[in-house]
Formats: structure tokens, C-alpha cells, sequence
């Protein structure tokens, strides 16, 4: 009986473990998204602001929409 107390209180102690590295996983994945969100952020905003202008220029001038 003993033994089974026993084992049962190792699996507890990995559980714990495995869950806190999943932790630190998800926030390094999440700090990794916010450094690259802000490092081509304004890159992608201006390669957007491009294109909408080559559509915008090409419409017809009756269309009257801004991006």
C-alpha cells in the first residue's frame, strides 16, 4: 500500500512540472509574436497603405470608397 501512496505521489510531482513548462512555453511563444508584431508592424502598415493606394488609383472615378 505504501508503494502505491508512493507512486502516485510522483506522478502528482511531474504533472506540476510538465504543467509549469507549459506555462513558460506559451509565454515565450507570446513574447516572441509581441517582438515581431512590433519589429514589422510598421513595415506590413506601410506595405498596406501601398497597396491600397495602386487599388484606390485604379478604380473607376465614379467609386467614390477609401480604404
Amino acid at each position: 500500500m505504501l508503494h502505491h501512496i508512493r507512486n502516485i505521489a510522483r506522478r502528482r510531482d511531474q504533472d506540476g512540472a510538465s504543467a509549469v513548462e507549459y506555462g513558460l512555453l506559451v509565454a515565450g511563444i507570446a513574447a516572441l509574436v509581441v517582438t515581431i508584431i512590433f519589429v514589422f508592424g510598421n513595415t506590413m502598415n506601410k506595405s498596406f497603405r501601398n497597396s491600397c493606394g495602386r487599388f484606390s488609383a485604379g478604380a473607376s472615378a465614379s467609386n467614390t470608397s477609401t480604404c
